[in-house]
């Protein structure tokens, strides 16, 4: 297994062997436990279900309830499923922690990117601005985006004012500066997608 869920924490900076300063962002990384196993033979694909963030099982509805006590007396916030060809060796229940990582492993992270709400085209799309003087009104406008007779109407993909964020983001390559194995954290130089508290995938790379 080459990939686990994990938690955003925030950022902060630690400083290297050398004596640079590297910022890194700190990422809770398992335990996640196996909840569900899939084959070729039973569904056609291999893939493990891992189960992340421990959640009562009183507050579980009665399908997710009756799918996880195959696996595990205990509840979970997020489920996930991971392709991988290595499933006879794990079993239901069993648990991947943290060590499957080691420092100066590169690892992709994705997650959900932060909301910005409605904005418009320069925080969106990084436009230019227009004049601030000499009576121009055209400051933060999109600006002409129609067409003369043919076709008549604003091509579909036009790069407009509207909503921001929340879309699923990958940053590759990021390399792992520390781990700290006795509270599962991960010390990931560079920033990594989402907010705190955000779910996060963490994929092991050979790139």
């Amino acid at each position: 297994m080459s990939a686990l869920l994990g938690k955003k924490i925030g950022m902060t900076n630690v400083f290297s062997s050398d004596g640079k300063l590297v910022p890194v962002t700190v990422v809770q990384v398992g335990p996640c436990v196996v909840t569900q196993i899939k084959t070729i033979e039973s569904d056609g694909y291999n893939a493990l279900q891992l189960g992340f963030d421990e959640k009562p099982v009183e507050k579980l509805n009665k399908p997710m309830a009756g799918h996880l006590k195959k696996a595990s007396d205990k509840g979970f916030r997020v489920l996930k499923e991971f392709r991988t060809d290595d499933v006879e060796s794990v079993e239901a229940g069993a648990t991947i922690g943290i060590d499957i990582f080691t420092v100066g492993d590169k690892v992709n992270i994705s997650g959900i990117s932060k909301g910005r709400g409605f904005q418009g085209t320069i925080k969106r799309h990084g436009f230019q601005r227009g004049p601030e003087t000499h009576g121009s009104r055209n400051h933060r406008k999109p600006g002409s985006i129609g067409n003369s007779a043919w076709p008549g109407k604003v091509f579909k993909g036009k790069k407009l004012p509207g909503h921001m964020g929340v879309n699923r983001e990958t940053v590759k390559n990021l390399t792992i500066v520390d781990i700290k194995h006795d509270d599962n954290l991960l010390l990931v130089k560079g920033p990594v997608p989402g907010f705190k508290t955000g779910i996060l995938e963490v994929r092991k790379t050979d790139k």
